[in-house]
């Protein structure tokens, strides 16, 4: 079928969403809902047979409802209704949530359902973006293919929404106010968790800090500190240790409450206010284990963004690993395996330019690390979406181990960058130079059994989190035992030095900071200008051009940036 996503930004979800209907056979169009006329076109261009809005905050014009199937992937059980669906699930401490496909009408939300999943939610209480790219993407996707499914069948005919269903547990919930957001650092630290998780990563909830107005964001539980609530007692990595009404928080990023202002690591919101604060143990986005020969770095980097810092901190821990007797090192993510350099430190830095060049030459250490790692086999874990950098971060392992469902965005020009990371030498090396120069270029998303089938990756493996790093780590004690290990072993080292004769690391990695440097001080390709759009959460002005120039490649029509994308 024709199908058209109409979205608010092309994000995981969306991308996933658009992944999947392509592998089952779909021709599928994009188009951000930019304006009620813009949505209106991308239908009349697109003639779609069915419209899917798996991400959407505008309400879907009159028009395009009553004239095309469209249909609502709303983040919440049969019945939910309104703006604030995760918020309040996790602030209400729901036990079980859910996600429906309903069809498009006058009222939002409230329109007859073509189908919905329900899943437990965690006793932990989640973060809400942890929650939005874990177990609702998932049955969100499962609803969109399903979706499709009966939109071919004649004779479906969806659910009207009746209240007196048994699977119809939600409610019509108003919209958070600020006053919902208000933490209050007296309160238990299970409800602080919960209040500030259920706002994070957008818009965090609202404390006051050191006599700061901030945002509040990324917390974990703390050990038992004495200490006035609001005060701050320790601080690590950037993080600050927050006292509660019974016990102790780790705050890992604020953002100033006012226009403009940055989401930052906390202890930079807060500055010389924590100065004389003394380190404190119990947090680190590092960790370094070992399990029957094999040495596990996992790395946890909020957003997936790597500042030069932790950049720093991650070359020095793989160093560690590296000089270990172990004979296979796992480098694990997080949430988010890597989205590369940290554009918030940058953009906040009196010296942009400057902290973005220290940045990549950090992250470049990073990558240089896994791919000179020749006394071990490397195993990269990617339990999450990557994007730039990160993927090419990844690509240095020996083998590369996705969990399904992983999204990659592997090229760097919709950031206006040439990129780094040595990807001039690990991407090729990889998929060959012809692919690499498609991946990069098209700048489009590819799903985890779609990196296998190119080369970008070894294997997918399904499962949880926790039973997907259990795998991999199984995986790689057998690597550890394995009777070819030595052999296995020799040829990565006479392969690394064959390719090191023929052009060392150092010259891609010199080629490559060539480039980066017109893009970063010169500004060649709009660098500035993207990373402030990127970092102040602006508008879209149009459907990206990447996705417009991909629709001329498919053979649709010679269409603007604002029409719909038939890829």
């Amino acid at each position: 079928m024709r199908i058209l996503l109409l979205c608010s930004s092309f994000n995981g979800l969306t991308q996933r969403a658009w992944l999947e209907l392509r592998r089952a056979g779909h021709d599928v169009s994009v188009e951000l809902a930019l304006s009620e006329r813009v949505m209106l076109e991308a239908a009349e261009l697109a003639k779609p047979d069915l419209v899917i809005c798996p991400f959407l905050k505008e309400k879907v014009p009159a028009r395009l409802w009553q004239t095309q199937r469209t249909i609502i992937i709303h983040p919440g059980p049969p019945g939910d209704r309104g703006p604030s669906s995760l918020d309040w699930a996790i602030a209400d401490a729901e036990p079980e949530w859910g996600v429906t496909a309903l069809q498009a009408v006058e009222e939002m939300d409230a329109g007859p359902i073509w189908g919905y999943r329900m899943f437990p939610m965690p006793a932990e209480p989640p973060r809400k973006s942890a929650l939005y790219n874990g177990p609702v993407a998932e049955a969100a996707v499962e609803l969109v293919l399903e979706v499709a499914a009966k939109a071919a069948d004649p004779a479906f005919m969806p659910t009207p929404l009746d209240p007196r269903r048994p699977e119809v547990v939600g409610r019509l919930r108003p919209a958070m106010r600020h006053a919902d957001r208000d933490v209050s650092w007296a309160a238990p630290t299970e409800t602080v968790l919960r209040r500030v998780r259920a706002a994070d990563g957008a818009p965090g909830g609202r404390a006051t800090l050191c006599g700061l107005a901030v945002r509040v964001f990324d917390v974990y539980r703390g050990p038992a500190v004495a200490g006035e609530p609001g005060a701050v007692v320790g601080r690590r990595e950037g993080a600050v240790l927050v006292c509660t009404g019974d016990g102790t928080v780790w705050v890992g990023h604020l953002r100033l409450d006012e226009p403009g202002a940055v989401k930052l690591p906390a202890a930079a919101v807060l500055g010389d206010l924590v100065a004389g604060v003394e380190e404190a143990a119990g947090y680190s986005e590092i960790t370094y284990d070992r399990s029957e020969g094999v040495g596990v770095v996992s790395f946890d980097f909020y957003n997936g963004a790597m500042s030069t810092d932790q950049c720093r901190r991650l070359a020095a821990a793989l160093r560690y690993a590296v000089a270990q007797d172990t004979r296979v090192l796992v480098v694990r993510g997080g949430e988010t395996f890597s989205n590369g350099i940290h554009l918030n430190v940058i953009e906040a830095a009196r010296h942009p330019e400057m902290e973005a060049w220290m940045n990549i030459n950090a992250i470049n250490q990073v990558c240089r690390e896994v791919l000179w790692c020749t006394g071990q086999l490397v195993v990269v874990s990617v339990g999450g979406n990557a994007g730039a950098g990160g993927v090419m971060m990844g690509l240095g392992g020996d083998r590369v181990i996705m969990r399904a469902g992983v999204v990659l965005n592997p090229h760097y020009r919709t950031m206006g960058l040439f990129g780094s990371e040595l990807w001039t030498y690990a991407l090729p090396r990889r998929v060959g130079a012809e692919r690499a120069a498609r991946l990069t270029q098209e700048a489009l998303p590819i799903g985890a059994v779609d990196a296998v089938e190119v080369g970008l990756a070894d294997k997918v493996v399904a499962g949880t989190r926790p039973e997907f790093e259990r795998t991999v780590l199984e995986y790689a004690e057998r690597l550890a035992v394995d009777p070819n290990y030595e052999r296995l072993l020799a040829a990565k080292r006479a392969a690394r030095e064959v390719d090191e004769r023929r052009k060392p690391l150092d010259a891609y990695r010199v080629e490559e900071l060539a480039e980066m440097s017109r893009d970063m001080f010169d500004d060649r390709c709009g660098f500035r200008a993207a990373r402030e759009g990127f970092v102040l959460k602006r508008k879209a002005e149009a459907t990206p051009e990447h996705l417009a120039v991909h629709r001329e490649l498919s053979g649709a029509s010679n269409a603007s940036n604002a029409r719909p994308s038939h890829m």
